[in-house]
């Protein structure tokens, strides 16, 4: 066979991975780009949503796709509520100094993840996906001076993956049109832009810094919620994405949604294909590679600018 369909094969497989990642980055690029906050406990929100989904699913029962559907609405929700909680009892009471916040966040992290194990386990559990069809994946080359398409063996996906993939936009979409065109957006822009202004002008700043906190939270939540069918729940799930995050956070532009979007599927597909054809730890491993030649050659990312 060509090494056409592998490559086919291998970039589907990296679009999961960028669709997934662009919602966790974007979380995680959003809380910095408002609160200036740099939060280390990400991952575990996102390990959070995966465990709190398969509780979920194991409650309701009956077909995956009811489980599934619940876990879609109240996983983010309940992190989100959680990242609130976090929010005014922890970093409002340090007044989200930078420094004391990396430290903060580093113990909610061990917090969470120590409660999880406690009453989750160690075991990693998987959670059902709501439809699962396998499709297989045609391939074109040119034969007797004509285009002509065949199905090559065992190239095939699954409806979930695809659904992964077109879910991913969606959501991107609806946080631009949350950040471009509400008044809640028109707040985290005023408090972005300038914090004491924002006060000045009767902005409950501490309040919208909850919120985005929360959102954060609940973007990284939903992102495990669609990744758990493919992957499993695991009290150490959250470290990858976040490492992850932090990568394309970086090489986007810190603060920057369109450059992590952009970052996550560069990232995402390098990383899918990387690991199909060589192995998941070169792909990290260029990935930080990456990373230390935009920091060298443009510290602000590809998207950042001085002023961000």
């Amino acid at each position: 066979m060509e090494l056409g369909p592998y490559l086919l094969l291998a970039t589907l497989e990296g679009a999961v991975t960028a669709a997934v990642l662009a919602l966790t980055a974007v979380g995680l690029s959003l809380v910095f780009g408002v609160m200036r906050v740099v939060n280390i406990a990400h991952g575990e929100f996102f390990m959070l949503g995966a465990v709190i989904a398969w509780y979920v699913a194991q409650m309701m029962g009956g077909h995956p796709a009811i489980g599934f559907g619940a876990a879609l609405i109240l996983a983010p929700l309940l992190v989100g509520i959680i990242a609130v909680a976090v929010d005014m009892t922890i970093l409002k009471r340090i007044d989200y100094d930078p420094e004391r916040t990396i430290v903060a966040t580093i113990g909610v992290l061990y917090i969470i993840q120590q409660l999880t194990l406690m009453g989750y386990g160690p075991e990693a559990r998987p959670v059902a996906p709501p439809f699962n069809t396998r499709l297989a994946i045609p391939w074109w080359e040119f034969k007797d001076g004509s285009l002509q398409m065949y199905w090559p063996w065992g190239l095939s996906t699954t409806s979930y993956k695809l659904a992964v993939i077109c879910a991913a936009p969606v959501v991107l979409l609806g946080v631009w049109l949350m950040m471009a065109r509400t008044k809640i957006g028109l707040l985290m822009r005023a408090t972005q832009q300038d914090r004491d202004m924002a006060l000045a002008f009767g902005i409950p700043v501490e309040r919208v810094y909850a919120l985005v906190f929360g959102i954060g939270a609940g973007l990284a939540a939903l992102a495990a919620v669609l990744i758990v069918p493919i992957q499993q729940a695991h009290y150490l799930m959250g470290a990858d994405p976040l490492l992850l995050s932090f990568i394309v956070v970086i090489i986007g532009g810190l603060g920057s949604l369109p450059g992590t979007v952009v970052a996550a599927i560069l990232i995402g597909l390098s990383d899918g294909i990387i690991s199909v054809f060589f192995s998941p730890t070169l792909a990290k491993i260029l990935a930080t590679l990456l990373v230390g030649l935009v920091l060298v050659f443009r510290p602000n990312g590809l998207f950042g600018t001085r002023g961000s």
